[in-house]
């Protein structure tokens, strides 16, 4: 269940991310940036997923948490190729694949 808390922690984070990336995407300045709900969205989100992480180190080890949260990425890569038509690459991949050997030997 905790690892399920620690994935949905991720994918927030990556949310909040994803939608200030979108509050950038055409904004002639940093006046019209707060006038984006994106970019609203994206701080609610980043705050949630901040607070998550800090309730998740009462259950885990910040030596593995904290790495953990590298699960980030994947969602990020997602996404990013989802939504915004990013290339996933081959170097991505490895990383991606990197992250994952990663995280299951701290989960294990």
């Amino acid at each position: 269940m905790i690892y399920l808390a620690v994935l949905l922690m991720t994918l927030v984070g990556a949310l909040g991310a994803f939608f200030f990336k979108k509050s950038v995407g055409g904004t002639a300045g940093i006046f019209s940036l707060f006038a984006s709900p994106a970019f609203y969205l994206g701080g609610i989100l980043y705050v949630s997923a901040a607070l998550m992480n800090v309730v998740l180190l009462r259950y885990m080890d910040y030596t593995v948490l904290y790495p953990m949260s590298a699960v980030t990425y994947i969602w990020s890569l997602l996404l990013s190729n989802r939504f915004m038509g990013e290339k996933v690459t081959g170097k991505k991949l490895a990383g991606i694949c990197l992250i994952l050997a990663g995280v299951t030997v701290l989960a294990g």
